[in-house]
């Protein structure tokens, strides 16, 4: 007898990134050198006193089962933090500990949505979103993010959602935001908070790049009145703290949700090891200059390959609000060659060259309304972005290749223009 596993599990949609990821790797154990682009995580090292909490942990034996919702210390900890930040009133009792911030968006859907529920997605999105509502029979409704108003959320189409839809009750944001690096203003969230205050609508705000922010600062809706008791606020140590390999975030929200989401990690996870957590301690508490200096650096990486895209004929590129990725347009480049975005960004790593290659994403892995861009992270040394910028001013000239790679590769052939 043969299984057959589930239409869910079947038609799942993944993280793209990490199916380049596999792609490039495959091709450096061949020799080909590929610039890494692809990819969100930082190049720096976890910092300084993250690392010697967590040695010093694992030396003292924290290594055992703890609270689902997490040890007080870190607790408490992430509590004084977010408080600091936005100027709110949070005890430890706000806070849920998990293996970053991803699993939060499954928890939350877990937490809120019925089956049949809507839930309206600034689209751009990141790709785990919509297997997430899925999971609970959620309906995803989109709302684009457009270039021209700089990627930030449309009100508007937030009004239309609460006021047309059968059966609203969700909302995700995520700012900074990624793929496209827009942020949402503090205007922005007033106005949303202002739509959905007292109505049964939960917000999550997937908030990873909080410290990421380039103009202006960052906002988080949690500082709007009322918005504790309907928001989930997701963080992660992932890029502030290049801590990525540790698995740690977490989540703030009212106390009543919060014991409610350790409920549902208790059932699931069991508890985010303890050593993991006595490091993220020590980085909010004393690696806070050198998480500063850091996030100096991804700015100057992020003005440097903003400026080198747009010399390019036929990008266009804002500098992002926040993030360390650029989120070019490229939709000139791929009606000329007859190419999507995607196999553009497939063409870069796969056929420009035999011996070098850019890995990077199209558009099209955020959603259909990421079409006719590319998504290039800053995740590389100075010299090697550069280098990448030199690589695609070149092979996007390479008509004789693209009709080569396209010949092979006939689902990246662009149905109709952009």
């Amino acid at each position: 007898m043969t299984l057959r596993p589930s239409e869910f599990a079947r038609t799942m949609a993944v993280e793209s990134a990490f199916s380049v990821l596999a792609v490039a790797k495959q091709l450096k154990a061949t020799g080909k050198d590929v610039i890494e682009l692809e990819i969100g995580d930082s190049p720096f090292p976890s910092t300084a006193a993250a690392k010697r909490a967590g040695i010093a942990a694992i030396e003292a034996d924290q290594t055992h089962y703890c609270p689902a919702v997490g040890i007080p210390e870190f607790r408490a900890a992430a509590a004084e933090f977010v408080s600091r930040q936005h100027g709110i009133e949070l005890s430890a009792a706000n806070i849920v500990v998990g293996p970053g911030a991803k699993i939060f968006e499954l928890l939350f859907c877990e937490l809120f949505l019925e089956p049949g529920d809507g839930v309206l997605v600034f689209s751009p999105h990141f790709p785990t979103y919509l297997p997430n509502i899925g999971r609970r029979g959620g309906r995803a409704v989109l709302s684009p993010l457009r270039q021209e108003h700089a990627f930030r959320p449309d009100l508007d189409d937030v009004a239309r959602f609460l006021r047309d839809d059968v059966q609203p009750k969700a909302i995700f944001l995520n700012t900074p935001h990624n793929p496209t690096g827009g942020v949402a203003t503090r205007e922005d969230l007033t106005g949303l908070a202002d739509l959905i205050r007292g109505r049964d609508i939960a917000l999550f705000s997937d908030e990873p790049y909080d410290q990421m922010v380039w103009q202006g600062k960052h906002h988080s809706p949690l500082a709007e009145p009322g918005m504790l008791d309907q928001c989930v606020a997701a963080y992660t140590f992932s890029k502030s703290y290049s801590m990525s390999g540790w698995r740690l975030g977490y989540a703030v929200t009212s106390v009543e949700l919060a014991e409610l989401l350790g409920t549902l990690l208790n059932t699931s996870l069991s508890c985010v090891p303890p050593h993991v957590q006595l490091a993220g301690c020590a980085a909010l508490r004393e690696d806070s200059d050198e998480r500063d200096a850091t996030m100096a650096r991804f700015r100057r990486k992020v003005e440097i390959l903003v400026a080198g895209l747009n010399q390019i004929e036929g990008i266009h590129c804002l500098m992002p609000g926040g993030t360390f990725y650029a989120f070019p347009s490229v939709k000139a480049i791929c009606n000329r060659l007859g190419i999507t975005s995607h196999g553009l960004a497939m063409f870069l790593l796969e056929g420009a060259d035999d011996s070098l290659g850019v890995a990077c994403l199209g558009g099209e892995c955020f959603g259909e309304a990421g079409q006719g861009f590319l998504r290039l992270s800053c995740a590389e040394p100075d010299d090697r972005m550069q280098q990448a910028v030199d690589f695609i001013l070149q092979a996007v000239t390479q008509t004789e290749r693209v009709e080569k790679y396209l010949a092979a590769h006939q689902h990246f052939r662009l149905p109709r223009p952009f």
